[in-house]
């Protein structure tokens, strides 16, 4: 029989019951089943439950979003969306999967360097999706017909 081992990460979880408005940070994982409103930050993991309503500026390492949420997501890790996943929104993340069902209305921006902020056109686009509602298009597509 393996020994017992405890985790190294809590979660933390808002219940069903709850409503919680303002800004929050923590260490480990956090799950919300309840209502949130404002910022949150974390290097750690959040999961939205599939009865949730969260609304706000979320910066995380991982989220999972099963439930409803308005606002926009930087993840450094991964964005998950489950097939219940009710998304308006823009999301920044190395990865992103999205189950069929899915809703999903706003801004991606998906690739291993989404997060450096280090060159002019990354951190241009990055206020732009996340300032504005309108598609982010740096350039207009070369027509291939003359």
């Amino acid at each position: 029989m393996p020994p017992i081992t405890s985790s190294s990460s809590s979660e933390t979880v808002l219940s069903s019951d709850a409503s919680f408005k303002g800004e929050l940070s923590y260490e480990g994982a956090m799950r919300i089943e309840g209502r949130f409103e404002g910022k949150i930050t974390s290097k750690g993991r959040l999961v939205v439950g599939k009865g949730a309503h969260v609304a706000g500026e979320v910066a995380v390492a991982h989220a999972s979003v099963e439930g409803a949420f308005k606002g926009n997501v930087v993840a450094s890790e991964r964005v998950e969306l489950a097939g219940s996943a009710q998304v308006t929104g823009d999301i920044r993340a190395p990865r992103l999967a999205v189950a069929e069902g899915a809703t999903l209305v706003g801004n991606c921006v998906i690739n291993p360097d989404a997060l450096k902020g280090g060159d002019v056109r990354g951190a241009a686009e990055r206020d732009h999706i996340l300032g504005s509602s309108a598609p982010a298009h740096p350039q207009p597509m070369a027509s291939s017909k003359r």
